[in-house]
């Protein structure tokens, strides 16, 4: 679904002073339209990180992490309604060091500092009675949802190449988790197999072949669990994800002078040519999304981030 936005000739008043004003027309054609806008443009991550995640001498997340946010919160359920709907993708840097507790597995870790760890943690747990308070938050809000599934889930960090996580990927637990998710009747709108782990990645990497191997693996266990077409996440890969964190540290003390300069922040647009590029070669009919944003990485920029300049990125 598309929306269509109709473009009005507008009417600018520039005053100069009282005494002295200039009428300004400005007309916009609005004849041809040069993109469209469709129902998945505006939407939400909820992390993983504990509130222990501090960077840049700030620890920006509190309790806002996916385990400890509090969903009774009236101003939030009020903001996610409002959206009606917002797709809500619930992943993140910690998604690939996340088990979930249900089937086979017993104990459910919480996260702790761990130096040697996975962007600093242990493995964390998804118990299935959080799981059971996120679905109920979700219907009662009418969240579209995206869950981002841990990719790394029984392979081992290669021994001679730092950051490379090298074996097949272990869906027993995702079956688990999704066969509960099923019986209970949650919706899940679609999936996202793993968490910047293409390329050079985020703190973790697979190899392009066995991550492809891998993704099919996954669509094989979707179409097997979603018996009924309609519940059915579609296509092996409907959606190619990336980030776009284009400012950059946020610990940048030029933080201010990227936000308010256009330049800037229109080079960000070969990011996006190039993913539209791979998507129009391989699958055009792929959609290109981005999946998690920011603006500045690692928890955002502390003088910027959360003041109106930042409107601008």
């Amino acid at each position: 679904m598309y929306f269509k936005f109709a473009f009005c000739p507008i009417i600018l008043l520039l005053s100069a002073s009282l005494s002295f004003a200039q009428n300004v027309n400005v007309v916009i054609h609005g004849a041809a339209s040069i993109a469209k806008t469709d129902d998945n443009f505006v939407c939400a991550t909820l992390d993983w990180w504990p509130a222990e995640t501090c960077e840049y001498n700030q620890c920006p997340w509190g309790n806002a992490g996916i385990l400890n946010l509090d969903l009774r919160y009236g101003a939030l359920i009020n903001a996610i309604k409002a959206f009606n709907p917002l797709r809500i993708k619930v992943g993140g840097s910690l998604q690939d060091n996340v088990v979930y507790k249900v089937g086979e597995v017993s104990s459910c870790p919480n996260f702790m500092k761990e130096e040697d760890g996975l962007f600093g943690f242990s493995q964390g747990c998804l118990s299935m009675e959080r799981w059971d308070q996120l679905n109920r938050f979700f219907n009662h809000t009418g969240v579209k949802l995206t869950f981002g599934l841990n990719a790394l889930f029984g392979r081992n960090e290669s021994q001679t190449e730092k950051g490379l996580w090298i074996g097949d990927w272990q869906s027993q637990n995702t079956r688990d988790f999704m066969q509960h998710t099923i019986s209970k009747g949650y919706k899940v709108n679609s999936y996202e197999f793993g968490n910047q782990l293409s390329g050079s990645g985020m703190g973790a990497k697979v190899d392009a072949k066995q991550y492809g191997n891998d993704v099919i693996v996954l669509k094989n266990l979707v179409k097997e669990l979603y018996a009924h077409p309609e519940t059915e996440p579609k296509g092996i890969v409907d959606g190619l994800t990336h980030h776009i964190y284009n400012l950059g540290p946020g610990d940048d003390p030029n933080m201010m002078n990227k936000v308010l300069n256009p330049s800037y922040l229109n080079q960000v647009s070969q990011t996006y040519k190039g993913v539209s590029d791979v998507v129009n070669k391989f699958r055009p009919q792929l959609g290109a999304w981005v999946s998690e944003s920011g603006g500045a990485l690692k928890g955002g920029s502390k003088d910027v981030s959360r003041t109106f300049a930042d409107g601008f990125w």
